[in-house]
């Protein structure tokens, strides 16, 4: 095992030889040396894992040893010691990029405490992170022989998406695999608990017993933020967010807005014609097609032609529910860069908009354009990388930035939710079905469709699951867990090119239980 090496600087070193033998003793290598004209030479020659630096020393000083020290060895973690405890000096001492500081006298356990939090904690992080990691591996395993309900599997998966995060900071650990074959068992179970709860919950909304809903979303979380209440609410919805991008993001408004998550079901099939669509109307796809035939004109399920009316789905449903805004009802789409920082530009508009429903699409173009981009699978190979790359869009996105004006504007909410997650497809499923199937990756809907039933959900009626019935041999498939459809054609190659891509539409935790999240300004 390596041994730290500890360089400490002080012109009084001999009062502190008892320190420098109780580190020595627990381990440290510590050298020494009484100025910061040697403590330079000695980091020039020699590599530190830890400095010990007096403030105040003859000749060249604390501070000034600091600067030099850290031009050399701009990484190596400093701890200034020091007997004053002035405030300027402390803002002097931070500002020059000092790691840590003690007031002197300092007690050997002081000074150890500090050598384990620098040398030691990745160390000790990781066994508790294993032990910790262990233990709920063996809950989650008993939790999936009980026949957990709704709530409970949001539990679960809560526990696995945390895990997930967790792991990503301690990738030396070496519990990855494990994990991704702990979340495909759950993920097999929950798409068992899924077909055979479904059509009970889309028959039975509202009651004890089934989740919330897509169709549930307006009316659970924005209508109600809209009585006596007079200051601006603005309603995002992200597509294809799952929650642990969405816990990448929030750790960058943390400072911003008092923050309250909830979570929801999307309907089935988890994809943005008929999920969106739900959440905007407050009604399922075979309500719409019922009741606004207009609105729900095309057999294709593409995003162009059946997202068209998500403003008019919304303002019908606020007519039902005879909710009057004070103001026009708003709505944009932000569909590329140009339209988002447009938005953000103007978003000080809207502080007097009474409801501001907002879409933001750049997720859901990543998930689909990893699929065609070589550079982009490069970049994202893994969901640690592609939580890694949902941060940097965020920290750099117009959305970011409109959210932090957002915070400034007196008494304004947000609602953050989506329609759906994805998943990331590694199993192909061959689908059999005539020419006119559709050719969705993870459901398809057409005549004559044939597939391994442990792969899929088959849906005989349409009805039964508040699907448009399309026409009366018409049947749908969904995909179960991480499988994607292929037709029989050019099989191979298809399976290859769709293999490892984020797909959505099917059964699975990550597409299914999604956040929804009230956000209040501090302002």
């Amino acid at each position: 095992m390596k041994q730290n090496k500890i360089l400490w600087v002080d012109d009084e070193i001999e009062l502190l030889r008892s320190h420098i033998i109780f580190l020595n003793e627990k381990g440290y290598n510590v050298e020494t040396v009484t100025n910061g004209e040697d403590a330079i030479l000695e980091v020039k020659n020699k590599n530190f894992d830890l400095i010990f630096l007096d403030e105040m020393m003859a000749g060249l000083g604390g501070l000034e040893t600091l600067a030099q020290i850290k031009e050399i060895k701009p990484n190596v973690p400093v701890v200034m010691v020091t007997k004053s405890e002035a405030e300027n000096l402390m803002h002097d001492a931070i500002g020059s990029k000092i790691s840590d500081y003690l007031i002197k006298p300092v007690l050997p356990s002081q000074i150890l405490m500090v050598c384990k939090k620098f040398l030691e904690s990745k160390q000790i992080s990781v066994e508790y992170v294993s032990k910790d990691y262990l233990n709920d591996f063996n809950e989650i395993s008993r939790r999936l022989l009980m026949n957990p309900d709704f709530e409970e599997w949001i539990k679960i998966y809560l526990k696995l998406v945390g895990w997930d995060m967790e792991l990503d900071e301690h990738p030396e650990i070496g519990l990855r695999q494990t994990l991704v074959e702990q979340k495909k068992e759950c993920n097999q179970e929950f798409s068992k608990f899924v077909e055979k709860n479904y059509k009970r919950w889309v028959g039975s909304v509202g009651s004890e017993n089934t989740p919330t809903l897509s169709t549930q979303i307006v009316g659970k979380y924005v209508l109600p933020n809209l009585k006596n209440f007079d200051g601006p609410l603005f309603f995002f919805v992200i597509d294809c967010l799952r929650l642990d991008q969405w816990l990448v993001m929030e750790k960058h408004i943390t400072n911003l807005f008092n923050i309250q998550k909830d979570y929801y079901y999307s309907i089935l099939p988890t994809a943005t014609p008929y999920a969106r669509n739900a959440l905007f109307s407050g009604l399922f796809p075979s309500e719409i097609e019922k009741y606004y035939p207009d609105l729900w004109t095309s057999s294709k399920d593409d995003e162009n032609s059946m997202n068209k009316y998500e403003k008019d789905l919304l303002q019908l449903l606020l007519n039902r529910k005879k909710i009057t805004l004070r103001n026009e009802l708003k709505y944009v789409k932000i569909i590329d860069p140009e339209v988002g920082r447009s938005f953000e530009q103007n978003v000080y508009s809207h502080k007097k908009t009474n409801l501001m429903a907002v879409v933001v699409n750049f997720l859901d173009m990543i998930a689909h354009g990893r699929s065609d981009s070589d550079i982009l699978k490069e970049i994202a190979p893994d969901e640690p990388a592609y939580r890694s790359l949902t941060n940097s869009w965020f920290q750099h996105s117009s959305l970011l930035n409109t959210l932090r004006a957002i915070a400034t504007m007196p008494k304004a909410k947000v609602i953050v939710t989506t329609d759906h997650g994805s998943i990331r497809a590694l199993r192909g499923s061959k689908v059999l079905g005539d020419r006119e199937a559709s050719t969705n990756l993870r459901f398809k809907f057409g005549r004559n469709l044939k597939v391994d039933d442990k792969h899929a959900l088959f849906i005989k009626n349409p009805g039964d699951f508040k699907l448009p019935k399309r026409g009366v041999t018409i049947s749908y498939i969904i995909a179960k867990e991480d499988y994607y459809f292929i037709y029989p054609t050019d099989y191979h190659k298809y399976l290859s090119y769709y293999k490892d891509s984020f797909q959505h539409g099917g059964i699975s935790m990550e597409e299914m239980i999604l956040p929804v999240i009230t956000m209040e300004s501090k302002t």
